[in-house]
């Protein structure tokens, strides 16, 4: 039986390692949406708006779409499948390129915000990858899964940025509009590849069943796990949204904006190759607090100067905590659910954390209007400290339990 159920294992794993290929290479070309999204998005908001108070709203509305898309794309996900969230998603994806470059061309503020909402859907979408990786696999290898395909990220660091400054002056004075049709054209590559992977409509006994949602959620690990993605996810997103306009209002180039969104978005994907490995060895706890401890680090480089060097090094410390941290907040939330419920745990999961982005991401540009550079850093630590404190209390709980030989958390595998 042992055997059996090892050799099961193996055949899951070779499933999920091929899935992990496609979904890595889908999590590189989506990656490059949002890239191309924060690299301008706030340049254009500064163009396009009637007040500069106004200039991030397009990225709010991007944390908008991504909050708005996670319970959808988990109801969708159960009652026909992943792959259909995911065509779905990339079709978004490719109406984001398509009415942006339309939004630039006709100066309409409006219809810019539409786009880069209908970008946070696609993001929403994208954000299931790394949940689908895991579905099948062992337990040991699920770790690995979320962290490979969150490596694919790196070349959207690559790929994003890049698109923009080779593309960006190409309809002159209509910055941006063709980068945006490029991307357009991204999420179309992207489709295909999404087409190929192994996701197929739920069993209909996975359709119901399981525990209330409640119950899963006043779980302690569960608590942790969402919180620190809370905090995780939104104190990146802060610093990143404000960056590239508050590089510009220090006198600072677009061509430096673009380098360290780049540097940024490698910072936040390149870790991923061996995050996994980490989680593994030393358990998702202490991965989450290192990567929150790092954030802060960020936000201390970026309170001691105005320099393009301060900015990139912000930059790509807070991206290197924020793998850490929402990687590991990830694996945490694959131990609190069984698999009939892992659709609708990961979705509430996501819904929380981008839902929070959603309300801090509209203050972003009146913080840094209002009060500049340093206060958006000075806002990261309060709440990473908070996620600490959440964190210990969880692993505590976790030690009585096991202490009274009572298990506190399911088996994921059941």
């Amino acid at each position: 039986m042992i055997d059996v159920t090892a050799a099961d294992e193996i055949a899951d794993d070779v499933r999920a390692r091929s899935n992990v290929a496609r979904l890595a290479a889908a999590q590189a070309l989506t990656g490059a949406n949002s890239a191309v999204i924060f690299a301008t998005g706030s340049i254009v908001g500064a163009t396009l708006a009637p007040d500069i108070s106004l200039a991030t709203v397009p990225l709010s509305m991007y944390v908008v779409g991504l909050a708005a898309g996670t319970l959808p794309t988990g109801a969708i996900s159960r009652a026909y499948g992943r792959r259909t969230a995911f065509i779905i998603g990339a079709g978004c994806g490719m109406l984001t390129g398509l009415l942006a470059a339309y939004a630039i061309l006709r100066g309409s503020f409006v219809l810019f915000c539409v786009a880069t909402f209908l970008g946070g859907l696609y993001g929403a979408v994208s954000q299931s990858y790394r949940f689908a990786a895991a579905d099948g696999a062992s337990a040991a290898f699920r770790p690995k899964a979320v962290s490979w395909v969150m490596a694919g990220g790196v070349f959207a660091g690559v790929l994003g940025p890049q698109l923009v400054q080779w593309t960006m002056d190409i309809w002159p004075p209509y910055l941006f509009s063709f980068s945006f049709l490029v991307q357009a054209l991204v999420a179309l590559v992207a489709m295909a590849i999404l087409v190929g992977v192994d996701a197929p409509k739920p069993a209909p006994a996975d359709l119901h069943g399981g525990r209330p949602l409640l119950e899963i959620a006043r779980q302690p690990r569960f608590i942790a796990a969402a919180f620190c993605g809370i905090v995780s996810y939104p104190m990146m997103n802060l610093v990143m949204t404000s960056a590239p306009l508050a590089m510009q209002m220090c006198g600072l180039s677009v061509s430096d904006s673009n380098f360290g969104i780049q540097w940024h978005i490698v910072a936040m994907y390149g870790p991923s190759f061996f995050t996994g490995s980490l989680i593994a060895r030393f358990g998702a706890p202490k991965i989450v607090a290192v990567g929150l401890a790092l954030e802060a680090a960020g936000a201390a480089i970026g309170l001691s100067g105005i320099t393009a060097m301060h900015f990139w090094a912000t930059l790509i410390m807070i991206g290197v905590g924020w793998n850490l941290s929402f990687i590991g907040a990830s694996a945490l939330v694959l131990e609190t659910h069984r698999a009939q419920e892992r659709n609708k745990v990961q979705a509430f999961n996501d819904f929380l954390v981008f839902g929070m982005m959603a309300v801090g991401s509209f203050s972003s540009g009146q913080l840094l209007a209002n009060y500049g550079w340093s206060a958006v850093n000075m806002v990261v630590f309060p709440p990473v400290l908070l996620g600490l404190a959440v964190l210990a209390f969880a692993s505590l709980a976790r030690r009585r339990a096991r202490s009274r030989t009572v298990p506190e958390f399911p088996d994921p595998s059941i």
